[in-house]
């Protein structure tokens, strides 16, 4: 029903391209002539005045697991060649009836992975162990996940030089007090937090950003329009932590291009690092919504991308790497 993409400079914010589906024609609005058609904008359901990139926020599934994957390095919680086990879900004692579990599935049973594999193949289970914690695994925990989550500026505003910019939410206990009546926080929604899921809402601007610095090795941009913009490309901020813990998950969100889930990147002429993310929307959960976030070229990045398709059918069809394919394909 909608969609938006971002292509960055890495290194400066510069905002090289950015587009919001559905448009309109803004000189049909500023002639004011063709009432019907005016109409037609107003009356749309799918929100054709909404600049999706900025203002629209969206749920991100996986594709903020590289950003808690440099959390879990840096808090010391798994060392990146540890294996876990992915049988396809995890159980826990459910609060309520404790002779009953509850079961926090994966998207299919991925064996033993380590960081790298975990990043590549998108495992909900790994995740859901370093973030929440689960037997002999201890997790970050959700203090610590909404920690390098802002640190990446996810959940907050980019500056961008627009107006009516949206910030994101982060899930917390402060939040789920505030929006389910006092109900507390339990581990099951941490696990959720960790992939992206739940109360999580972010604008494909901040995703942007946030995957620049992964590429730039720690530098936190401010994305802007006009060109030489020389007041906002100085204000960067420093994500102070370990290269080698980039490495890592940089490496994973190479391997996601060559095996993984993002292997319809793997293109010959450019070698791009990404991560693919799929949130379910809707009461039924029949939608979904579609990312893919990423930089190229691998060795010397230049360019940060994140595109989001809204509300598509859960059953394959075209999903935003196929858009990105076709991106790369023409720029080829």
């Amino acid at each position: 029903s909608g969609g938006a993409g971002v292509l960055m400079n890495v290194q400066n914010g510069e905002i090289l391209s950015s587009v919001s589906f559905p448009e309109y024609n803004s000189e049909i609005l500023s002639l004011g002539k063709d009432t019907k058609q005016i109409q037609i904008y107003l009356n749309d359901k799918r929100k054709i005045f909404l600049d999706r990139t900025i203002s629209g926020l969206y749920t991100p599934g996986s594709i903020i697991k590289p950003f808690f994957a440099m959390g879990a390095l840096t808090e010391n919680v798994i060392d990146p060649y540890k294996k876990i086990l992915s049988t396809g879900s995890i159980s826990i004692p459910n609060p309520y009836f404790p002779n009953q579990k509850t079961v926090f599935k994966d998207w299919k049973a991925h064996g033993w992975v380590d960081m790298r594999q975990a990043i590549a193949v998108s495992s909900d289970v790994y995740f859901y162990e370093i973030g929440g914690g689960f037997e002999s695994q201890k997790g970050l925990g959700i203090v610590n996940i909404e920690k390098y989550a802002r640190l990446f500026g996810i959940g907050e505003k980019t500056g961008i030089d627009l107006p009516d910019e949206k910030g994101g939410v982060i899930p917390s206990p402060e939040w789920k007090i505030k929006n389910f009546k006092g109900e507390r926080w339990r581990v099951g929604d941490t696990y959720f937090t960790v992939i992206g899921q739940y109360g999580f809402q972010v604008t494909p601007m901040e995703m942007a950003r946030a995957i620049a610095a992964i590429a730039n090795y720690g530098s936190l941009v401010t994305p802007h329009y006009i060109l030489g913009d020389i007041e906002k490309e100085k204000i960067i901020s420093k994500i102070d932590l370990k290269k080698e813990n980039f490495d890592v998950v940089r490496q994973g969100m190479r391997e996601s291009v060559l095996t993984g889930t993002s292997i319809l990147l793997n293109v010959p002429y450019v070698q791009v690092a990404s991560k693919t993310g799929t949130a379910q929307v809707g009461v039924s959960k029949t939608k979904v919504n579609s990312w893919i976030i990423g930089f190229f070229p691998y060795e010397n990045p230049k360019y940060a991308f994140a595109v989001m398709m809204e509300s598509g059918p859960s059953s394959g069809g075209v999903g935003a790497s196929s858009i990105m394919r076709q991106l790369l394909d023409w720029m080829s």
